[in-house]
């Protein structure tokens, strides 16, 4: 799909370009705008986690603090333009990767020591299915690459390499480390450690490990971060610019040609739910409005083969049965799986975030166009 349409508010590009329905494309941009909200809060946590814990003085207030300076720093380098973030974010996915490397390095005596495919003796298959839902946030972000297809040069044929790519290299350093941690520490301590990849290395290196892995782990989660701010503020910019949300939004600075009120609006939405204080709650919100996105995306995939099927795709997700395809089926129905492991609470937030942006809709529905969006094809 990004291939096809390599513009910014992909998703609601996609919706819009499969159904027709503005208020459906509308309300899953407005859900993405939140899900990359409260992603980037819940990181942001994390790193005010890691230093206040590295520099000594743990506590939530500290946390909030660090997390909130850091939302504010990032913004003023999305501000300053996408060279600026991207060589920020190369730097720091260096050094991110450098500390699982690490971990990988010092797990590889220990591989093949433990069984790894036990299971706690009180484990069932909902308590694991349930677990899948959380571990879901360390897949995020992948989608974001579409959202800045306006930035990339050949979107058409650059995009989906981007993805494909970097799905399979994370997925390999992902196990790997993940088979490191087991090998090195049991499911119990795993389990009741606040960080894992922490307590490996200093397992093995000593406390030097831990303090090492504890300034890393502050680059990989402040990276997270910028993504989720640039990835955010370009999707309110694509929709102000379809005039779904007020133009204001769309706004461009003609210094850095960045979408200005849009990134600034967005380190102002962020910092609220960060003075909540809990990660695990925004981690919950996060994942259950990206599998909405999800589902929504898969649907449209599905949906434009039957009704556009002779437009041009760059990239051709097959195999599919008639004209189905069945990857795209298979991550729909997953992902609905998935969205009855949730607490009641999540689901509350999440209609509360669909029922304002309902509000909205119809608040802008006079400039709202109903029309099509129309996409430059070449």
């Amino acid at each position: 799909l990004s291939a096809m349409y390599p513009k910014s508010a992909a998703e609601f590009v996609y919706t819009e370009e499969a159904f027709k329905k503005r208020i459906l494309s509308f309300i899953l941009g407005w859900i993405i705008i939140f899900s990359g909200i409260l992603s980037a809060a819940t990181v942001a946590l994390a790193f005010g986690s890691y230093l206040s814990g590295l520099i000594g003085i743990p506590s939530l207030f500290i946390n909030i603090i660090f997390a909130v300076l850091l939302i504010v720093i990032l913004s003023v380098i999305n501000l300053i333009g996408i060279k600026t973030s991207t060589r920020t974010n190369i730097i720091f996915t260096l050094i991110e990767a450098s500390g699982l490397i690490i971990i990988i390095i010092i797990g590889i005596p220990s591989f093949g020591t433990v069984d790894y495919f036990a299971l706690p003796p009180a484990s069932t298959f909902t308590a694991v299915f349930s677990s899948v839902a959380l571990i879901f946030f360390a897949y995020i972000g992948f989608e974001d690459i579409a959202n800045i297809a306006e930035e990339v040069k050949e979107p058409h044929k650059n995009l989906p390499k981007a993805i494909i790519y970097s799905i399979i290299i994370t997925t390999v350093v992902y196990c790997l480390t993940a088979i490191s941690v087991v090998s090195i520490l049991d499911y119990n301590s795993i389990a009741t450690s606040e960080a894992p990849l922490n307590a490996v290395a200093a397992e093995v290196l000593g406390p030097i490990g831990g303090i090492i892995m504890s300034s890393i782990a502050l680059f990989a989660t402040a990276n997270t971060v910028l993504i989720m701010l640039i990835v955010t503020s370009r999707m309110m910019y694509g929709m102000a610019r379809d005039k779904a949300l007020p133009k204001g939004i769309g706004k461009i600075s003609p210094k850095f040609r960045t979408p200005t009120i849009a990134v600034v609006l967005t380190m102002c939405i962020t910092i609220v739910p960060i003075l909540f204080g809990d990660i695990s709650l925004v981690a919950h919100a996060t994942v259950f409005g990206v599998l909405i996105n999800f589902i929504l995306v898969n649907l449209s995939l599905i949906a434009l083969r039957k009704t556009k099927p002779d437009m041009e795709r760059p990239f051709k997700l097959k195999p599919t049965i008639k004209w189905v395809p069945i990857i795209a089926l298979l991550g729909s129905i997953i992902c609905i799986a998935l969205l009855f492991t949730f607490s009641w609470e999540i689901v509350l937030i999440q209609l509360i975030i669909v029922l304002c942006g309902i509000v909205v809709f119809y608040v802008m529905k006079s400039k709202i166009e109903t029309k099509s969006i129309p996409i430059n094809q070449n």
